[in-house]
C-alpha cells in the first residue's frame, strides 16, 4: 500500500476498540509489571520470558511458529511468528521488536509499585518499555477483531538489551532479515519516534608499565598513569560535536599504592556517533594511539555495541506513512534524532525501514521517576494498529 493509500485508511475504529479495551489493556500492564525482570537475574527473566509467551498467546492466539533462543548467561530471546490474514498472506512480514529486561533490581515494585493515577502510569520498567508491548500486543488484537488486513508478523522480545543485546543480536538481524518494517516498541521522545540513532562504541584501554619505587628510584618506572593522563586528553580531543561525535573517558583506575610508580592502569570508553565514517575515524584514533614513553604499552579492546541508524529514504518514508495516520487519529507525530541506541539500530544497518520509539508516551526512563500515560497507551496501540494494516499489501502491489 503507497503512502497515499495508507492516509486514506479510517485508523479512527481502531481507536475506538483500544478505548473500550482500555481496562483490559491497564490490567495486562499491571501483570506485566509487576512480575519484575532485572537484566542481570535469570531466574526472574525466565519466568518474564514464560509469562510474555503465555500473554502474547492468550491475547492473539497460538503463534505458527514459536521457538526461543537461549541467552547463556544473558536472558533468552522469543520469537513468535503470526502468519498473514487471508487478504496479506502474501504481504512482506512486519517485525516487531520490544525487550522485556528492566534495569531495575528485584524488590523495586514495593518501593515504586504499580499505580494510575488519572493519566499518569507508574511502576518500574512501565516506560522503558513495557507498556510498549502492550501497545503492540493489543494492536495486533484490534486488527483481528475488527477484521482489517494484517500482515504476516514476527515478534522478536529479548531480555538482554539494557545490557547491549550480546546473545540476542545475532537472533535478531536473522530474524528481521527481510522485513517490509521493523517497528520498535521502545518509548518515545517526549511523544517523538525516533528515525536516527547514533552508533555506540564500547572500547576499554589497559596499559602496562614499569614499577618502581618512586621516591627513592623515580627514574627507574615508567608510569601507566601518566600515559594515561595522555589518553584522556587524546580521546576527549576527538570529540566532533557538529559531526554528531562524543568521545567520554567516564571510567579510570589504575596503580597500587602513592610511592610507586603505576605499573597499570585502565579506561572505559563510550563513543557515540551519527556517521560510519566517524565510527571509522574515532576508533582508528583510538587503536594507533602509543603512549610518549616507549615502556608503556597498550592495548585497547572493545569494539562497536550497536551500528549508527541513519535516517534513510525508507526509514523516512515509513515516517511519512506514520504521521499520515497519526494526523487521521487527531494527533501530530513528530520524529528526531537521538544519541541513544536500541536493537533497532541492527536493523537499520541491515539495510530495512525502521521506526523507533513506537512504544510508551510518557519520561523517566532508568529513573524512579519513570512514567507513562494512559492516553499514550491508547494512542499510541491505535497508530500501531493503523501502520500495521497499511503495510498489508503484497510487494507487487505496493
Amino acid at each position: 500500500m503507497s503512502v497515499a493509500a495508507a492516509k486514506q485508511l479510517d485508523p479512527r475504529p481502531l481507536d475506538d476498540f483500544l478505548r473500550a479495551h482500555r481496562d483490559d489493556m491497564l490490567a495486562d500492564l499491571a501483570a506485566y509489571v509487576r512480575l519484575e525482570t532485572p537484566s542481570d537475574d535469570l531466574e526472574a527473566l525466565a519466568r518474564g520470558r514464560d509469562w510474555v509467551s503465555a500473554w502474547v498467546q492468550q491475547r492473539l492466539g497460538p503463534a505458527a511458529v514459536a521457538r526461543t533462543e537461549p541467552g547463556g548467561d544473558h536472558g533468552d530471546t522469543l520469537v513468535l511468528d503470526y502468519a498473514g490474514t487471508q487478504q496479506a498472506a502474501a504481504a512482506a512480514p512486519v517485525a516487531v521488536l520490544a525487550h522485556y529486561d528492566t534495569v531495575w533490581p528485584l524488590g523495586t515494585i514495593e518501593d515504586i509499585p504499580f499505580t494510575v493515577t488519572g493519566d499518569i502510569i507508574r511502576g518500574p520498567g512501565v516506560f522503558d518499555m513495557k507498556a510498549g508491548l502492550v501497545q503492540a500486543v493489543w494492536a495486533l488484537r484490534a486488527l483481528d477483531a475488527l477484521g482489517l488486513p494484517r500482515p504476516p508478523v514476527r515478534l522478536i522480545l529479548n531480555g538482554d538489551e539494557e545490557l547491549g543485546s550480546p546473545a540476542s543480536r545475532p537472533v535478531i538481524e536473522e530474524a528481521c532479515q527481510g522485513a517490509a518494517a521493523v517497528l520498535v516498541f521502545e518509548a518515545s521522545a517526549a511523544g517523538a519516534v525516533k528515525t536516527a540513532r547514533k552508533g555506540v562504541g564500547l572500547f576499554d584501554l589497559t596499559l602496562t608499565g614499569v614499577e618502581a619505587h618512586a621516591g627513592l628510584d623515580p627514574t627507574a618506572g615508567a608510569s601507566a598513569i601518566t600515559a594515561l593522563a595522555e589518553f584522556v586528553l587524546h580521546a576527549t580531543a576527538l570529540t566532533d560535536l557538529q559531526a554528531g561525535t562524543t568521545v567520554n573517558v567516564g571510567v579510570v583506575d589504575g596503580g597500587t599504592r602513592r610511592n610507586v610508580t603505576a605499573g597499570s592502569a585502565h579506561a572505559g570508553i563510550d563513543v557515540r556517533v551519527a556517521t560510519t565514517e566517524e565510527a571509522d575515524r574515532v576508533e582508528r584514533e583510538l587503536r594507533e594511539w602509543r603512549p610518549s614513553n616507549p615502556l608503556v604499552r597498550a592495548r585497547v579492546d572493545g569494539g562497536w555495541n550497536r551500528p549508527v541508524m541513519a535516517r534513510t529514504p525508507a526509514i523516512a518514508d515509513l515516517f511519512t506513512r506514520a504521521q499520515g495516520l497519526a494526523r487521521q487519529l487527531g494527533f501530530e507525530l513528530r520524529e528526531i534524532a537521538v544519541g541513544g541506541a536500541s536493537d533497532g539500530n541492527f536493523a537499520a544497518a541491515l539495510g530495512l525501514p525502521v521506526l523507533d520509539g513506537v512504544g510508551a508516551v510518557g519520561s523517566g526512563a532508568h529513573a524512579r521517576d519513570e512514567h507513562a500515560t494512559v492516553s499514550g497507551l491508547l494512542e499510541r496501540g491505535a497508530l500501531a494498529a493503523a501502520l500495521v494494516t497499511s503495510l498489508a499489501d503484497p510487494p507487487d502491489r505496493g
